[in-house]
């Protein structure tokens, strides 16, 4: 990875590397492989954020399942906006399904603990979450992340998919917000 990379009026260094990233989403497919041998569970990912996540982890899984996608959005720039919209709703029927919601990063809790009560009224047979990166230090809610890439400290990222106001999304490395220090 090069030592910085310029997206907006923002500098960004490495951080996690494509392939530290893929030998633990490959881990992450086995846990769900096993969690749900002989099931065939519904993987709900959230847009914008998670399709690459998404499809990396689906391919990891060695297993039937399905996939569908949802979008919540709370975040405005590098700061989360404290308010949660669904602008892509669900279209599956998940009464008695197995769900996995599959983040790309849970940072406040906020997102999900205002969505899952509405996932829960539709009566699935079990929701679990599957989150590439979870910020514990930031965690305002609580929710519990069944299945973790990787924890990190409550920095600014971009690339496999996350984005600074919509630049980044396609870098394959994860970067977190450089400091004046380095």
């Amino acid at each position: 990875m090069d030592h910085r990379i310029r997206i907006h009026d923002l500098e960004f260094g490495p951080f996690i590397s494509a392939e530290q990233l893929q030998q633990r989403i490959d881990e992450m497919g086995e846990a769900l492989t096993t969690e749900y041998k002989g099931r065939t569970p519904l993987f709900l990912g959230v847009l914008n954020g998670a399709f690459v996540f998404a499809a990396d982890l689906l391919r990891a899984c060695k297993m039937d399942c399905e996939l569908s996608f949802i979008r919540l959005a709370s975040y405005a720039g590098t700061v989360s906006s404290g308010a949660v919209a669904t602008v892509i709703g669900l279209k599956e029927d998940v009464r008695g399904r197995d769900v996995v919601i599959v983040e790309d990063i849970v940072d406040s809790g906020r997102t999900l603990h205002q969505f899952l009560p509405d996932l829960w009224k539709l009566e699935p047979a079990s929701v679990k979450i599957a989150a590439l990166l979870v910020k514990p230090d930031a965690m305002e809610f609580d929710v519990k992340t069944d299945f973790i890439g990787f924890e990190i400290p409550p920095k600014f990222v971009v690339g496999y998919g996350l984005d600074y106001n919509g630049l980044g999304r396609n870098l394959k490395d994860i970067w977190q917000l450089a400091t004046s220090e380095g």
